[in-house]
């Protein structure tokens, strides 16, 4: 993968400039990143269900940690520039994962789609979502 990004370098950078993310990288390759975020009670609506932000906010952050890996760069200014979201079912579980898969890649942007799900069934998707990052200029 571009520029030995890894999961522990990615958490270390993430960590070093937004602590109160709340989400970290588990797996990482050259076109996927697989994000998790643990919940809390306070995170749950009424009926145990985690909220459309929360899952928003994963998505969003899977989708950053593959620009990351894409590019090889660790650097803040790796911006969205457009993400939307579709919920396909209530999401109810302990944890709540992202898979974000390269779309395209150029020289200004990183294009991926994700898909949410809860624990471990990762073929019942809670929700999906497609976004575009943009890169810093050089």
């Amino acid at each position: 993968m571009p520029g030995d990004i890894t999961t522990d370098t990615i958490n270390a950078f993430v960590d070093g400039c937004y602590p109160q993310l709340g989400s970290r990288c588990v797996d990482i390759g050259d076109k996927f990143a697989i994000a998790e975020y643990d919940l809390t009670e306070v995170a749950r609506r009424p009926g145990g269900y985690i909220s459309g932000p929360d899952q928003f906010r994963l998505a969003d952050g899977a989708l950053w940690f593959l620009a990351l890996s894409a590019t090889g760069q660790l650097e803040e200014m790796t911006v969205t520039s457009e993400l939307s979201i579709r919920y396909l079912r209530p999401a109810v579980g302990e944890k709540l994962f992202a898979r974000a898969e390269l779309d395209s890649k150029s020289r200004r942007s990183v294009v991926g789609s994700v898909s949410l799900w809860c624990d471990n069934e990762e073929e019942k998707k809670v929700s999906v979502a497609q976004g575009t990052y943009s890169l810093p200029l050089a």
